[in-house]
């Protein structure tokens, strides 16, 4: 299991490093065109349809597997933080088995979805330039599924009981007052 969740966090950590690049490309081309807009009187075609339908995407889907795998994804624990370990566990397996239902779900889906897009050569015209946006479609289910796999991982973990399985929290730290006063 441990060579597995290591591999997993190399591709996760890899995809936000390009959801990272992503961001980076976005900022360099938006400045581009609107600099080209304003010195030359001319813009790169296409800049809207690309900066949402690649730049967005890959900046937004890739990452989120890491998120979860870091517990970075936002969470409220008003109720739950004063469970004690076994209620919190309770609640975690039950938030994993919805989660990973409907990250398969979104899998699924967003994967028909990518394979519909591809054979009918989804693109979009913007000005006088046409831009291909089909291959971002295939960028969703890649984020889904990475997310899957996390959690069936931390589902494993939090199911085997397993002390230091990877990927899972640690409840000692969810005293309510102890987070309160960070």
């Amino acid at each position: 299991m441990q060579k597995t969740a290591t591999l997993v966090t190399r591709i996760n950590r890899f995809t936000t490093v390009l959801g990272g690049l992503a961001i980076a490309l976005m900022m360099l081309h938006i400045t581009a065109d609107v600099a080209g807009r304003y010195l030359f009187n001319t813009s790169l075609p296409g800049t809207i349809t690309i900066v949402s339908n690649y730049y967005m995407v890959v900046a937004v889907f890739l990452p989120l597997a890491l998120a979860e795998e870091e517990d970075a994804h936002i969470s409220v624990e008003v109720f739950t933080a004063g469970l004690g370990e076994t209620g919190q566990r309770i609640i975690a397996i039950i938030t994993l088995f919805v989660s990973l239902a409907v990250c398969m779900l979104f899998t699924g889906k967003t994967w028909e979805e990518a394979i519909r897009q591809m054979e009918s050569g989804a693109a979009v015209l913007q000005g006088n330039s046409t831009v291909t946006i089909w291959p971002s479609n295939f960028l969703l289910p890649i984020g889904f599924g990475l997310m899957v796999i996390v959690l069936i991982i931390k589902l494993i973990g939090y199911l085997s009981r397993s002390a230091r399985s990877p990927f899972l929290p640690d409840f000692t730290r969810l005293d309510p007052v102890e987070n309160f006063n960070d």
